[in-house]
């Protein structure tokens, strides 16, 4: 049975993106893990960054984006195959990796966001059922399934997370970027009130862009880890993701040369290789895959 995984925070910015397509690469390189990114933010980032522009282009002109599964419910049409959409040997690492797989995002989500609301007129289905009836038959043909959500809780999300048997929250240690966890916690309790099959359990909080200089990262840091004590918050996680410029240029697609983790994530200094090691390592552990 696969584990799915929904990657959720309320602001952007926050590495949300880094941490989805590193996780899934870690999994599948070192941990020889089948892997299924579904991108259901409309910015694409993890698309882009698992296959590139012109491929994305390619796929979205070919309605073989969730974009084309979103508009078939409201239009009541049938351009999406999920087959067909699904990105064998997605990642630029050597040439794309066999067990990674993707099923991309596209931009032209926000112009059907207004009217999801209206998919159970026109589909008779709950506007959150739409991906679990197109995934459903395929997600025991990996180990994991991370999912890429958009920084709301809206329908979008909310799609994810009825898939989902875990979400996890990547945050900057700061005021800003952790002040919707409470949010997002109490909504997610909420939402399992209408799962149909179990709740959707708080993984943890993962720290990114850390820099252990900052007092006020530390000084969240300390106030997370209360709220764990408090049974607020389920665990924050030891590995802290750091603040590296290497994580920028990690998510930018490039076809040639990139062989290795180590090529992509190494860097003198900024031990961001070790840190997605470590992170992909303690998130297996609190799986228990």
């Amino acid at each position: 049975m696969s584990n799915v995984i929904s990657i959720i925070n309320l602001k952007g910015g926050v590495g949300k993106t880094t941490i989805t397509v590193a996780l899934a690469e870690f999994l599948a390189v070192e941990h020889q893990k089948r892997v299924l990114v579904i991108d259901l933010d409309p910015q694409t980032n993890s698309t882009v960054a698992l296959i590139g522009e012109e491929e994305w282009e390619l796929r979205n002109q070919n309605s073989q984006t969730l974009h084309a599964l979103f508009k078939d419910h409201i239009d009541d049409t049938y351009t999406f195959e999920i087959d067909k959409s699904i990105v064998r040997k997605a990642s630029n690492l050597r040439g794309g990796l066999d067990n990674l797989h993707l099923l991309p995002s596209s931009l032209d989500f926000v112009k059907i966001q207004d009217r999801l609301i209206n998919i159970w007129q026109t589909a008779l289905i709950r506007p959150f059922d739409v991906l679990k009836n197109a995934v459903q038959n395929h997600l025991d043909n990996y180990d994991f399934v991370l999912i890429d959500c958009p920084p709301n809780l809206g329908i979008v999300t909310q799609n994810g997370l009825n898939i989902s048997n875990w979400y996890l929250i990547p945050t900057i240690p700061d005021h800003l970027s952790t002040y919707g966890i409470p949010q997002i916690i109490s909504s997610v309790k909420n939402f399992n009130r209408k799962k149909a099959d179990g709740e959707v359990k708080l993984l943890g909080v993962v720290a990114s862009m850390y820099r252990s200089t900052v007092n006020r990262h530390n000084a969240t840091l300390r106030q997370l880890e209360l709220q764990v004590q408090q049974g607020q918050l389920t665990r924050l996680f030891e590995t802290k993701v750091p603040l590296a410029s290497r994580a920028a240029d990690a998510t930018y697609y490039e076809v040639d040369g990139i062989n290795t983790l180590k090529q992509k994530y190494g860097n003198a200094g900024d031990h961001l290789y070790a840190s997605f090691q470590s992170l992909a390592e303690e998130f297996l552990t609190y799986v228990k895959i």
